[in-house]
């Protein structure tokens, strides 16, 4: 549906209350919904009154409810029943049925597009780009595509962690195995892991490793040209292996930052400010602390002078909102590092940046149990690897699949898609099991439904022997269950709202699962009763065009979630 219907309503409103009212139609917009009558072939829009008495402070609605029927609103009632109170708009079904078919795969017109700073995804530079690091990715993947579709511009940042002592362990560790540059270019992610690893080990039998570590680290930060050259061509290698990964999983980025771009040279006029802002508190051993709310301090130099994460992150802020003027920055970090993001957003607050309220942590739960079948997995790439081999397997033990077995593109979009899927159809804090036969369900609400439902319905019209229409015809068009399908079509911009509001992709997983379920009387049910085929071609024209716009709304929320739909399967 679009947001037209929606305002016009909203018009209807504004014009029947007091000519003094403040509001406008537009504040109206996100608060109309899609009803559900009890009457399933009638089709309403539903203004909720605790919304009217609670966000507009409108109690007496005697005015909205003397609004006289027209050719759009048919009716306007005072519902009472048991989940709530609500004003019911009755919509004409000809003028509703023309507006879905038309619109509900589009996006609402946004009247104040927002500059949004999304950092995901974000690994550690020597560490595993593991399961933890995937839900970060994918989750700010979808906040970055929903944004995209609703009109608002997005920075998709990646933020690699490559700074601190654990560098001085790892400069220990290739030094130690003799890995030279083009030995490290061919596996960088691999082989600079094993580096930390092996440093690790020896500093538990040699106590120095890790003062050594600490002074290489401290060379780094005060901007030693052959450590840093060194340095930055391993992070060139790494960012291109990380990029083939992302490019599995269909996505880019717009930058990469680092955080060495924030040492204490580069960023002294930062340090510089908090402590003019007597921010930072000296303490007897050396380091400089802030203080957050009445009881708690962090650290933010270290007593030799050398930055934190916290420090860094800092530094990184400003940079961000000089650079990009966001009017929201979105942090996508795990659960446990709430007290970080507190911290960061107190001291921006308290360096009296206006825009300190502009930055979020957008938290997630953990991962129980990471692992392929094969053993404990590290690695992202393992877990797909064997995601797409066992997709090969249920294809051959399905006696629907009609793409060859060969096609290992197709196998790893359905293994991705069942990774996918099974992550954002979590609530977003909550923590969970990974567990491979739940992701890997051909039947049941897995990506592997919405695969198939997608390519049920391109292959619809492949093979359906009819040209879709141009301009509905509700008079052809006039069974129960393409009125039932219409109205859940309707509901997409009102779930991508909700959606975007909780920040939370499973609520969009959730609609198109509703969408394509057979039980919930949707796509599946109507394929069924709804024949195409060798139906009159007038009729069958008709039926194309309201199964393809229901493809288009099925494969826009695919997309946003992170999924390439596929054509067949």
């Amino acid at each position: 549906m679009s947001t037209k219907l929606k305002l016009y309503v909203g018009r209807k409103i504004i014009d029947a209350l007091d000519k003094a009212t403040k509001f406008s139609p537009t504040q109206l917009q996100n608060l109309i919904h899609v009803g559900n009558p009890v009457e399933k072939s009638k089709v309403e829009l539903n203004l909720p009154m605790n919304i009217l008495e609670t966000h507009l402070g409108i109690t007496n609605v005697n005015h909205i409810l003397k609004i006289q029927p027209d050719d759009i609103i048919r009716s306007v009632n005072l519902v009472r029943d048991r989940a709530n109170r609500k004003i019911s708009f009755e919509i004409d079904r000809t003028i509703f049925m023309k507006d879905v078919m038309e619109n509900s795969f589009l996006p609402d017109l946004n009247f104040k597009p927002r500059n949004m700073v999304i950092e995901f995804s974000s690994p550690n530079v020597a560490k595993p780009f593991h399961y933890g690091h995937l839900r970060s990715t994918i989750i700010g993947n979808f906040l970055s595509n929903l944004n995209t579709f609703i009109k608002n511009k997005v920075t998709r940042l990646n933020y690699l962690g490559d700074w601190g002592t654990q560098f001085g362990l790892i400069k220990i560790g290739v030094d130690h195995l003799n890995y030279d540059t083009e030995t490290l270019k061919n596996d960088p992610i691999k082989l600079l892991y094993q580096s930390y690893v092996h440093a690790n080990k020896l500093a538990e039998s040699d106590p120095n490793i890790a003062e050594q570590a600490k002074a290489l680290f401290a060379r780094l930060e005060q901007g030693s040209p052959e450590d840093l050259e060194a340095w930055r061509q391993i992070l060139d290698f790494t960012k291109d292996e990380l990029a083939k990964t992302y490019s599995r999983l269909g996505i880019t980025f717009d930058e990469y930052n680092y955080e060495s771009m924030y040492s204490a040279k580069e960023i002294s006029s930062v340090i510089e400010a908090l402590r003019t802002k007597n921010i930072l508190k000296k303490q007897k051993d050396g380091k400089e602390v802030a203080e957050i709310g009445n009881d708690r301090t962090v650290s933010v130099m270290k007593s030799d002078g050398t930055t934190l994460y916290l420090t860094r992150d800092i530094a990184a802020a400003i940079d961000r909102f000089e650079k990009f003027k966001f009017d929201k920055m979105y942090y996508v970090v795990e659960n446990g590092q709430s007290d970080h993001f507190n911290a960061l957003k107190s001291i921006v607050s308290k360096m009296d940046k206006p825009w300190a309220d502009r930055i979020f942590h957008v938290k997630f739960g953990r991962i129980r149990g990471m692992s392929t079948r094969k053993g404990t997995a590290v690695f992202l790439n393992d877990i797909l690897d064997e995601c797409k081999e066992l997709v090969v397997k249920k294809q051959i033990e399905s006696p629907t699949t009609k793409v060859p077995i060969t096609d290992e593109k197709t196998s790893d979009i359905l293994g991705i898609s069942c990774v996918i899927i099974n992550d954002l159809k979590q609530r977003r804090q909550k923590d969970y099991d990974f567990d491979w036969d739940t992701i890997l369900q051909v039947k049941g609400d897995t990506g592997i439904k919405l695969q198939y439902t997608h390519c049920r319905l391109t292959s619809l019209e492949e093979n359906a022997g009819a040209i879709p229409a141009t301009v509905c015809n509700s008079e052809i068009l006039k069974e129960e269950e393409v009125t039932i399908l219409l109205k859940q079509m309707a509901k997409f911009q009102d779930v991508l709202h909700i959606a975007n509001e909780q920040l939370e992709a499973s609520v969009l997983v959730t609609y198109l699962f509703h969408l394509c379920n057979r039980c919930s009387n949707h796509i599946s049910k109507a394929l069924k009763r709804l024949q195409v085929k060798g139906m009159d071609p007038e009729v069958a024209s008709q039926r194309l065009l309201l199964f393809n716009t229901a493809r288009e709304v099925l494969k826009n929320g695919m997309t946003i979630l992170g999924l390439t739909p596929l054509k067949k399967m």
